[in-house]
């Protein structure tokens, strides 16, 4: 009996530590729609359950101009982060969560605003993207799009 009650903790012991582990390493990747300096860039934003995540994108116009960054959000205070370009631009934003898979944000981009949602369509981003005058986003054909209004 004293060695099946030994076992049996043993055993809860290791799956707890199973548990921990596995949890540690949960994360979500979720698409982004951005407006970064008045153009359309898309992509990803992985965030992970201790609140700190990555986001890479793209330039729609041109593909070969990339962005990749960090940031952390919490649900009480949202988050923050950070962009680098391939083209020598920066951008610093922070965002609001609508829930923990979705949200949108707004900060400043070397080149002008920056504008982008998470985990939303492409429907549900278009209120919170801000858009050059006389331009809007087309999801006609393969890939989404700016153009002339």
């Amino acid at each position: 009996m004293h060695k099946l009650i030994i076992g049996t903790i043993a055993a809860a012991i290791g799956s707890a530590g199973w548990i921990s582990a596995a949890n540690a390493d949960l994360s979500a990747t979720r698409p982004v729609i951005a407006m970064l300096g008045g153009d359309l860039y898309v992509g990803t934003a992985v965030g992970h359950l201790s609140g700190a995540g990555t986001l890479a994108v793209h330039s729609q116009a041109d593909p070969s101009i990339t962005c990749s960054g960090e940031f952390t959000s919490s649900a009480k205070l949202g988050g923050a982060g950070q962009l680098q370009c391939s083209d020598g631009a920066t951008a610093t934003f922070q965002f609001k969560r609508i829930d923990v898979f979705r949200g949108h944000g707004g900060g400043t981009h070397s080149r002008g605003a920056m504008s982008f949602t998470y985990g939303l369509s492409v429907d549900q981003s278009l209120p919170y993207l801000a858009f050059p005058p006389g331009k809007k986003l087309s999801n006609q054909g393969p890939m989404l799009t700016l153009v002339d209004m």
